[in-house]
């Protein structure tokens, strides 16, 4: 029975995933990997001080074996703009009329900052502190780290008489420690109240200005290219070998081998380029996040089809409509979530506003899931009732395999939740590529357990659809090691010919019960 869906629905579909695209991609306000751009910002109230969250990365110290191997924060075309109101107070001949503090510190030394003498929340020093002579009124409380006085690190910068601007000096602080850093603009005097910042800050790390907690990740899917390859070549060598015996279920799944080379090759090449300018290549950022999100959809479309039995114990998928709906509302939400992840905020300390896009997400993997699983045990009973024992056995190794990973996701989910709470700094920055690799590397062994059990061959009849209810005879006197036919006994035959009699009507019976379940789709 085949499905007709109307030249309307699909113009509709794709207007509105462009739509949504475009609405996702206008959003989002793109920056360039390790350059964290200032565009008028404003300072945020704490305690008695004001200060701006300049950036957050895990760096690696400054190496020697490297060409141009220094890791450092530079700071370029850093500007402070306060108001009128706030120059008027002052007089053209006063010089030093406002301070604005850059503060770059490791997070290990983030409770340096502020007043530990008396235990108090100021961050500021006050009178009192000053003369006990322990800090300089107008200045930030920051205590020097006994192993390295020289850190943490800050720079100053003043406002002379009545300028309503003033800028940072360009300079640049080294790395010699490995961690992850934190920059704060920060000010005590309240009449600077409403100033705002603008310019840039470069980070870069010894090997490129590739994020340090990004950096292991080009290496993982440069190796990941390199395992979806050699999966290609193998299956592409048995598709040619036995290209005569085809099935459609096999060009399902030549598709999302080739998506995810694409995918892992577009990435590493992002991230190579990310690496050697300090800038994201938009094009190809833009192309690895569609190329991602459409394979991770057809993905799960490819698991929702072969666990509904399509080509095995029915000869069509059903009713489209449900499956290409949740499939291109699951290609947005994916879409989006990929997008702010990579094209959004660059710090290593995440936002929140991200937990907005990855519940739909997670909500439609479970509706996945559930419809995979029902899926699954229908198709399971339906071939249990027409005793095709080959085929109950490939699928049982399919349902067993699929329930092995999808326990392994619910584990791993439940260790990044724990992962990311018990980490709010980022402090484990350098084991945190793990969390996203786990994935990549999930679904790949998925794709080689599919490959492997649905492996092209000279006999496609174990798992492709007949007609007939008896075909598991025929299926059963095939081995599935060596392909020789067996020859049955004299009992069997005239069993067979027996059952031949009725095999027509339950031949019809089978279609029918598989276009009610198309209908009830």
């Amino acid at each position: 029975m085949k499905h007709k869906i109307s030249y309307g629905s699909v113009r509709f579909s794709i207007i509105f995933i462009l739509g949504s695209a475009f609405f996702i991609c206008s959003s989002i306000e793109f920056v360039s990997a390790s350059i964290h751009e200032y565009n008028n910002e404003r300072f945020t109230p704490q305690s008695n001080s004001f200060f701006f969250h300049g950036g957050s990365e895990g760096l690696y110290a400054s190496s020697q074996k490297i060409d141009k191997g220094k890791s450092f924060i530079r700071f370029e075309n850093v500007a402070f703009l306060r108001t009128k109101e706030s120059a008027d107070n002052h007089n053209e001949m006063q010089s030093r009329t406002g301070l604005i503090e850059a503060i770059v510190l490791e997070v290990k030394d983030r409770e340096r900052i502020g007043d530990a003498y008396t235990k108090s929340n100021a961050i500021c020093c006050t009178p009192k502190l000053a003369q006990d002579k322990l800090c300089s009124v107008g200045e930030v409380i920051l205590q020097s780290n006994p192993d390295n006085s020289e850190w943490p690190r800050r720079i100053q910068t003043f406002f002379e008489g009545k300028n309503l601007e003033t800028k940072m000096v360009t300079q640049s602080v080294e790395i010699n420690i490995t961690g992850m850093y934190y920059l704060y603009f920060m000010f005590c005097d309240p009449q600077l109240n409403a100033t705002r910042i603008k310019g840039q800050t470069v980070w870069r790390n010894p090997g490129g200005y590739l994020p340090g907690k990004m950096v292991p990740l080009m290496t993982f899917y440069g190796i990941a290219s390199l395992a979806y390859l050699l999966l290609g070549v193998l299956w592409f060598s048995r598709f040619v070998k036995f290209w005569k015996d085809i099935i459609q279920l096999h060009y399902y799944i030549t598709a999302v081998i080739a998506l995810g080379m694409s995918e892992m090759a577009l990435w590493y090449f992002e991230y190579a380029n990310f690496n050697a300018t300090g800038s994201r290549p938009m094009a190809i950022t833009l192309w690895a996040v569609s190329v991602t999100s459409v394979k991770k959809t057809f993905s799960r479309l490819l698991l929702l089809v072969v666990s509904m039995g399509y080509g095995v114990v029915r000869p069509t998928i059903g009713n489209l409509t449900p499956k290409l709906l949740l499939g291109t509302v699951y290609f947005i939400a994916t879409e989006a979530l990929e997008l702010v992840e990579h094209l959004g905020n660059i710090n290593d300390f995440s936002g929140k506003a991200k937990l907005y896009l990855v519940l739909p997400v997670a909500f439609l993997d479970t509706w996945f899931i559930l419809w995979i699983f029902s899926s699954l045990s229908h198709t399971l009973e339906k071939l249990q009732m027409r005793k095709s024992m080959v085929k109950l056995d490939l699928y049982r190794k399919f349902t067993n395999s699929l329930a092995v990973f999808v326990l392994l996701s619910i584990a791993w989910v439940g260790f990044e939740l724990y992962f990311k709470a018990s980490d709010p700094l980022s402090e484990l920055w350098q084991i945190a590529w793990i969390i996203a690799s786990f994935w990549t590397l999930l679904a790949f062994s998925l794709l080689v357990v599919i490959c492997v059990l649905w492996a092209p061959s000279r006999n496609p009849t174990r798992y492709a659809y007949c007609g007939e209810t008896v075909d598991d005879i025929d299926e059963e006197a095939i081995s599935l090691t060596t392909g020789v036919k067996v020859v049955p006994d004299i009992g069997a035959k005239l069993e067979r010919k027996e059952k031949r009699g009725s095999s027509s009507t339950d031949a019809l019976t089978g279609l029918r019960e598989d276009l009610e379940e198309d209908k009830r789709e």
